[in-house]
Order: structure tokens, then sequence, then C-alpha cells
């Protein structure tokens, strides 16, 4: 089975986040730290405009995030 968009973007957040703190890459990605927290634990969905936030800071596409979607 797939895994949901929501899934998959927690997963490349945390992959991309690695050892770095949560406070360093929230500021990265401009999100809060909670949001990101969240993000990852998969308790928050992001807005389409948020995740086009996302992106263009940390210079990503969707096909980076969802391969084989986009």
């Amino acid at each position: 089975m797939k895994q949901s968009l929501d899934a998959q973007l927690a997963k490349y957040l945390k992959t991309a986040r690695g050892d770095m703190p949560y406070a360093k890459f929230a500021k990265k990605a401009g999100v809060a730290v909670m949001t990101l927290y969240r993000i990852e634990k998969g308790e928050h969905h992001i807005t389409l405009k948020k995740l086009e936030t996302v992106m263009g800071k940390l210079k990503i596409k969707l096909s980076d995030i969802f391969p084989g979607h986009y």
C-alpha cells in the first residue's frame, strides 16, 4: 500500500532535517518549530500555500518529496 501524501512529506522532512535541531531546520523551512514537529509526527496537515513556502525555502521540487507522483 502506498504511503499517504502526509506520510511522504513527514518522511522527507525527517530525512532532510537529519540531526539538525528542530529550531534550526524549522527556520530554514519557513515554519514554526511546533508545526514542523507536528508535520513529522503526522499530526498536522500542511496547506498547499505552506507547502509552497517550504519548497521555496528548501529549494526542492514536488518530485523530491513525492517521487513517482509528479
